[in-house]
């Protein structure tokens, strides 16, 4: 789960905006994927120094290709949430989920479905 952790981070500060709503969408995820709740902080402090030490998205994305295709999609989405939680996907976010699309394995149509759902309960 650090890892996956550490991509939601970087997604949420990709935009060079991390807020406290996307902190909350990140715990709120770990834990729905089966983070300890006692270990929580400890997690996500982990998770933080994961992604400032890593250069590349592809040492995050091992871990999610093994899992199965429901949890994909919740990761999924709650990437496209950490992007809508401020109204708005920029450049810098969309490749990043174009990137991701590909490491993942996941089809455009199923992406831009989940986008567009996502998108559509922000605003």
């Amino acid at each position: 789960l650090i890892k996956i952790g550490a991509l939601l981070i970087h997604t949420a500060k990709i935009d060079e905006k991390y807020s406290e709503d996307e902190y909350e969408i990140i715990k709120k995820t770990l834990l729905e994927l089966g983070a300890d709740k006692k270990n929580l902080d400890t997690l996500m402090n982990n998770a933080k120094n994961i992604e400032e030490q890593s250069n590349q998205i592809l040492d995050f994305t091992r871990e999610i290709k093994n899992m199965n295709e429901k949890e994909k999609i919740k990761i999924v989405e709650s990437l496209w949430k950490i992007i809508y939680s401020n109204k708005d996907a920029d450049i810098y976010e969309t490749n990043l989920m174009r990137r991701l699309a590909g490491l993942l394995y996941i089809d455009s149509k199923t992406m831009g479905d989940i986008k567009k759902k996502i998108a559509m309960e922000n605003i």
